[in-house]
């Protein structure tokens, strides 16, 4: 059984290398049109543009799935793990969100999907906004569940990872980057291109 658990807990690890697809195993995977893993996330999906949630799709969910999860998080914050998204109760029969359907205050989206609080104190996406310095690692997490969650809106991430505990069949990553530069720090760069 404790074998099983650590093959649950490195299959997104091992398939963001890739290295099951030789075995000829779908591998669960998260995509973006909007950027790609590791990549910077665009202007309009972050705080500083028009905060719209990303385009994703997905595809090889683990069999048995009954309902996806979808948290997206900021492990880089000041005061630790920050919370831009949550989403549950996604139907196994979807498999793709369209862009700029996380919109603020929304308690449900695309008639089934509820909503969950971030860390904005607020329904629905918000987006990538972090303090001028280092860019930030921004984790899009899709967790397949063998269960549905409670049909209410408004969870947050810690309710939601606790009533899924012994639910997960599989997860799948997607993380960006993105990162606000100083005042300062961007003075100094606009002087020094109108100096060349």
């Amino acid at each position: 059984m404790k074998r099983l658990g650590w093959l649950v807990l490195l299959l997104p690890l091992l398939s963001g290398f890739g290295l099951l697809a030789q075995e000829g195993i779908p591998i669960f995977t998260l995509k973006s049109e909007a950027f790609s893993q590791g990549s910077e996330i665009p202007l309009e999906y972050t705080c500083l543009g028009e905060n719209l949630s990303p385009p994703l799709c997905w595809e090889n969910l683990p069999e048995g799935t009954r309902s996806l999860v979808l948290i997206c998080e900021d492990p880089d914050a000041p005061r630790g793990i920050f919370t831009h998204w949550v989403l549950y109760n996604i139907p196994p029969s979807l498999s793709a969100l369209p862009k700029g359907v996380g919109k603020i205050n929304e308690a449900v989206i695309m008639e089934h999907i509820f909503q969950g609080k971030n860390d904005f104190g607020k329904l629905g996406y918000g987006g990538p906004c972090p303090p001028p310095g280092k860019p930030h690692r921004y984790f899009f997490r899709l967790i397949a569940l063998d269960t549905e969650l409670p049909q209410e809106a408004g969870l947050t991430r810690k309710q939601v990872l606790e009533l899924i505990k012994g639910h997960i069949l599989g997860e799948a990553q997607l993380m960006g980057m993105f990162g606000r530069v100083s005042l300062g720090k961007f003075l100094k760069g606009f002087l020094k291109a109108k100096l060349l």
